[in-house]
């Protein structure tokens, strides 16, 4: 596995790039690029959460386990946008900021309502999720470090979105079940038959591709092998793998089986945080990358 850079990328005086929590993005990453997070909300009963700064997914599965719930996610308000983005603003720096896909989350149209009150705010609808936003966001603050203004680097981020390939692996549909993403016949049958369903991000919204059947370390194995063997048409740059508790050692096998198959010169392991976790529930693995 390809490490991170130690040398943090200068922050560009111009523009800030931020991001929804939903990025999916680890402390370090953040860190070396200059990203700045926004929480979404997870409501576990009646109280509610920053994801990422005030619940962890282990805090949520222990919620599920214990009460047989799934919690609420609540997009980032108008006001949280605002309080976040106005010391940008008064710094003399241009924001551009990157969302979930408007048609999963609210966030996009309330990062717009904020915008649109304070001036000098891009706000990017990604069409995506987890590190297929991430992606975006990254690529971003490279092109603000390198001095463009937030005018060209929205149009170039723009143009990529159709570039991004998201997709992931779950282990148990009980978490699609629960929050009424899919049916209780077709989270039980997928249950008794073993599979395990490639959720894949297609025009803004997920959608089930390949299912594959047999142990979740086998079929992760499997759906590494069909999203990047004999492919000429990817990105070798950057690949995120994002997952979600999910054992060290599968980890490590798969980062070892696309080192084999993929010569990527960066490949980046992040743990999806609280919002996305509602969704797909333990057990997750994505490989997230850039066509040419």
């Amino acid at each position: 596995m390809n490490e991170l850079n130690s040398n943090s990328i200068n922050p560009s005086r111009q523009v800030k790039i931020t991001a929804d929590s939903t990025c999916d993005l680890s402390d370090a990453v953040l860190e070396k690029y200059d990203i700045d997070l926004i929480p979404l909300y997870v409501a576990l009963g009646n109280k509610s959460y920053r994801d990422k700064f005030e619940i962890s997914p282990d805090d949520l599965y222990d919620y599920v386990r214990k009460t047989g719930k799934l919690p609420k996610t609540s997009a980032v308000t108008v006001k949280d946008y605002l309080d976040r983005f106005l010391p940008y603003k008064l710094a003399g720096r241009s924001i551009l900021h990157f969302t979930i896909s408007s048609s999963m989350s609210a966030c996009y149209q309330n990062a717009v309502i904020a915008a649109e009150e304070l001036g000098n705010v891009r706000v990017i609808d990604t069409a995506n999720l987890s590190t297929g936003i991430g992606h975006l966001a990254v690529r971003a603050a490279e092109l603000a470090a390198s001095g463009l203004d937030a005018d060209h680097i929205a149009r170039a981020v723009t143009e990529l979105i159709p570039k991004v390939e998201t997709s992931f692996v779950i282990d148990t549909l009980s978490y699609l079940h629960k929050g009424g993403r899919c049916s209780a016949v077709a989270a039980l049958g997928a249950n008794l038959l073993s599979l395990k369903p490639c959720i894949e991000v297609r025009d803004g919204a997920m959608k089930v591709g390949k299912k594959y059947r047999g142990t979740l370390e086998k079929c992760l194995t499997s759906y590494v092998s069909d999203r990047l063997q004999g492919r000429a048409d990817i990105d070798l740059r950057r690949i995120f793998v994002t997952h979600s508790k999910l054992s060290p050692r599968v980890t490590e096998s798969i980062l070892k089986q696309i080192g084999r198959l993929a010569k990527f010169e960066e490949v980046i392991e992040t743990e999806a945080n609280s919002t996305v976790c509602t969704h797909c529930g333990p057990g997750t693995l994505g490989i997230i990358y850039m066509k040419k």
